[in-house]
């Protein structure tokens, strides 16, 4: 059966549902200069109290843009971006396209170790980064790298002091050989930039992904692929400018990228940032501006229902609700409908695939997995073939088990400067996802095991062999191994392995501290369990199995 059989379509869809839609811009850029002339005053982002209009983003963005390229920058370089959900990320996203440029969006939570791995690998020429990242973790890599330029910035900016309590406590900082984002944009404010020509193929951001078996990976995604996807945003979920879209995915993260900034950007819609998720000051903001979309990771839901304030009207204007980057499983979508009134639908993609690939209808109910209660990841969005391959490329049947493979529109064009890894993920230009699940009879998608090693921890994606190196630095670990195991927050969490050198000793807890000294939060291991040896196949590899089976 294919998976685009007419019977399929019209029962998921209904009659006057495209199967395929056209591609309306040549690169995001013109997505957005569209958007400003369709309504220029109007609100594109709300921060606190806060409030940015198309054409006043469509300015401050021309004045970074003149700022970058007065200060060396030339089309085709890179610009990294490490800050949390404030509007200068939008402003610099932007305006690093009005320069030809290439925006890579990093981890805020990256310590000084993954921060240099990355800026070595894009080459990026300029960082913007918040003062504090700058100062307590930036500042003491970038000698190492390519970055000529530092911008800094403040999240007190653009609001008047409208912010909740967890930004009581913030101060400037000055920098010395930095540049301050806002006097920058005051020197060319009020200046066109020049006309610049991006294709569809160009690469607009650049996003990292890790996989098993190497160092971080950076997908190229293209201006076709920003654009086609912001209208499978638009299209699928029936997203227009009299909505109001609640930021509350990282917009470092592919789904920030695309279900945030470039929707937004695409309809013209106002983009509620709020900094960091808190439930609390979240529900809040949800209550004031009264926001209709919103698209993030299954536990931001859950900290929402257990917020002190999740009284059911303090949603109520939130009636498209998607979630993706983890499992959901039935009991939680059924617990947040009790309690707010309103469905989460799953949604289903990848760094690679430029956010989603799949997605349940608005307004249809996901089946669940009858063997392992797994809520359906939806179906193939719009212009996508999704095949499930046995491990010799073999097509299988509705039922059978396999492996993902995705091809479409929204697929990226391979990873920066890694073609050998582009070959094996995406050869023929068809994502090989590692993913592995089946499709039942009706056409309905489910994920039921991953084929890579990778944890998934509430939507952030964590490389065990990364956080092993890092046990490996400590005097007492002999060996380490890292897999992932079920929690009832996150879906699935770190846990470390660890058998000690002869003669030395070391507690969890003190593994666990270490650990969270040198890497991201989300990637440190809550729990360790001291083993006398590991278990390994004769030719020395790490039996993870086996070790998910002892906890």
């Amino acid at each position: 059966m294919s998976v685009y059989d007419d019977k399929i379509w019209l029962s998921r869809y209904g009659p006057g549902q495209p199967a395929q839609i056209e591609v309306e811009f040549d690169n995001a850029l013109d997505m957005f200069k569209a958007a400003v002339e369709r309504n220029p005053d109007g609100d594109i982002i709300r921060y606190f109290d806060g409030r940015v209009t198309l054409r006043e983003l469509d300015e401050l963005s021309d004045a970074f843009a003149l700022g970058i390229a007065e200060a060396g920058f030339v089309p085709g370089e890179r610009l990294a971006i490490y800050a949390q959900n404030i509007p200068q990320f939008v402003i610099a996203q932007i305006g690093t396209w009005k320069a030809g440029g290439i925006a890579v969006s990093i981890n805020p939570m990256n310590r000084q170790r993954e921060l240099k791995q990355l800026l070595i690998d894009c080459g990026a020429t300029v960082l913007v980064a918040l003062e504090t990242l700058y100062r307590d973790i930036a500042a003491e890599v970038l000698p190492e790298t390519q970055v000529r330029t530092v911008i800094t910035t403040s999240e007190l900016e653009y609001q008047s002091g409208g912010h909740p309590g967890f930004l009581a406590e913030v101060e400037r900082i000055e920098s010395p050989d930095t540049v301050d984002m806002t006097e920058l944009i005051q020197r060319f404010h009020g200046k066109v930039c020049p006309t610049v020509v991006l294709a569809p193929g160009d690469v607009a951001f650049l996003t990292y992904t890790s996989g098993t078996t190497g160092p971080p990976k950076g997908a190229m995604t293209t201006h076709r692929n920003v654009v086609f996807n912001a209208q499978t945003y638009r299209d699928w979920i029936g997203i227009g400018s009299d909505d109001v879209i609640l930021g509350i995915a990282p917009l470092f993260h592919v789904t920030g990228l695309i279900g945030h900034i470039a929707i937004s950007l695409l309809v013209g819609a106002p983009l509620v940032l709020m900094y960091r998720l808190d439930p609390v000051e979240t529900i809040k903001t949800i209550e004031a501006e009264k926001p209709t979309f919103t698209v993030g990771s299954i536990t931001v839901f859950i900290a929402l229902m257990n917020a002190p304030n999740a009284e059911k009207d303090a949603l109520a204007s939130l009636t498209k609700i998607y979630s993706g980057g983890a499992p959901i499983p039935p009991s939680t979508i059924a617990a947040f409908q009790k309690s707010f009134g309103h469905y989460i639908h799953n949604i289903y993609g990848l760094t690679e695939t430029t956010s989603p690939s799949h997605a349940v209808p608005l307004g249809a109910v996901a089946p669940a997995d009858p063997a392992t209660g797994a809520t359906s990841i939806g179906v193939p969005v719009y212009n996508t073939v999704v095949r499930i391959v046995d491990d010799q490329g073999k097509d299988l049947a509705p039922g059978e088990i396999g492996e993902l493979v995705i091809a479409g529109p929204q697929v990226v064009a391979g990873y920066w400067n890694k073609p050998e890894a582009t070959e094996e993920a995406l050869p023929g230009g068809a994502l090989h996802t590692g993913d592995v699940g089946y499709m039942d009879e009706q056409g309905w998608f489910y994920i039921v095991d991953r084929k890579k090693d990778q944890i998934n921890a509430g939507g952030y994606k964590v490389w065990p062999r990364e956080v092993e190196d890092v046990l490996y630095e400590h005097h007492a670990v002999r060996e380490a191994a890292v897999v992932g195991v079920p929690d009832e927050y996150r879906g699935e969490t770190v846990k470390a392995f660890v058998s000690l050198r002869p003669g030395q000793t070391a507690t969890p807890e003190e593994l666990i501290a270490f650990t969270k000294e040198r890497i991201a939060a989300y990637k440190y291991p809550r729990y360790v369990t001291i083993v006398e040896d590991i278990p390994k196949t004769v030719t020395g590899k790490l039996l993870r199995r086996e070790l998910r089976e002892l906890n």
